[in-house]
Order: structure tokens, then sequence, then C-alpha cells
């Protein structure tokens, strides 16, 4: 009776118990293309109500878009009739300064007064008169388009 010298099996394994096959150094991207795209969605979807502002219930005409090539100065005015700079609530008394330090005393810089439909007109016209007597020359009445 012979005995089989080296044994009978063959293992996967070189030489010293090393594997044949060096380490795998490939990252997976499966994993983090799916993260990526899970991100991707939740901003898409949050991007939106990011936005924030004062609600207003703007009225409804035909005029076009203006081009406008850096952000605006925005005066908000909501169905209350209080004062809003920028989405930040302030008293009439104080708007000519705020407005002033908002535009870095800029009277060339574009003023939008966003009014609520049911604003009485002469809440409107009196803060439009304080931001042309402050010498603002381009101030212009928000509104939106119609059809929507």
């Amino acid at each position: 009776m012979g005995m089989a010298v080296g044994g009978g099996q063959k293992s996967s394994r070189g030489r010293r118990g090393v594997p044949r096959y060096g380490a795998m150094a490939d990252i997976n991207m499966t994993p983090f293309i799916d993260v990526m795209l899970v991100l991707l969605i939740i901003f898409m979807v949050a991007a939106p109500l990011l936005t924030t502002g004062v609600s207003v219930d703007l009225p409804q005409t035909s005029a076009a878009a203006l081009n406008v090539e850096k952000k605006p100065v925005a005066i908000s005015l909501n169905e209350q009739g209080q004062l809003y700079l920028m989405d930040q609530p302030i008293a009439d008394a104080d708007l000519v300064p705020k407005l002033q330090e908002a535009s870095q005393n800029d009277t060339e810089q574009r003023i939008y007064v966003r009014a609520s439909k049911v604003t009485p007109y002469g809440r409107v016209a009196q803060i439009m008169a304080s931001v042309t007597q402050a010498g603002f020359k381009k101030v212009a009445l928000v509104t939106e388009p119609m059809g929507q």
C-alpha cells in the first residue's frame, strides 16, 4: 500500500497560503451611484420649497416679464397692509433707510413692489411715493402672468 505524497486535492491557494488572485482594487460604483441618485431626487423635490418669501396674492396681467441681470430689491405688501423689505417685516418709517442699505445707495437699482390684489390702492401709492422720493427711479409693480 502506498501513500500519495502532497495530498490528492488541489487547493485554490498557491504557495504558503497566499491566494492565487490578488486583492480586488476596483471601487464598486453601484452603491455610490444609488446614493447620488437619491440625493439628486431629494434636492430636486426640496429646491422649490426653499424659495421663501411673503405670500402675496398678486393680480394677473398680460404684461411681458422684464429682463433683469442682477437681483432686484423687493418690497412686499400683504393683505393686511404689512410692509416687508426682502422678506423681512419693517415699519413704514424704516423703509427708506433700509431700502438705501439694501441697494447700497444705488438709486439706479430696480425696486420691485409686490402688493396683494386686495391691498388698498392708496397704500400701494403711498409706498411707491416714499420710494421715488428717496431717489429711486426704477420702481416696478410685480404681477402674475395671465393663465396661472
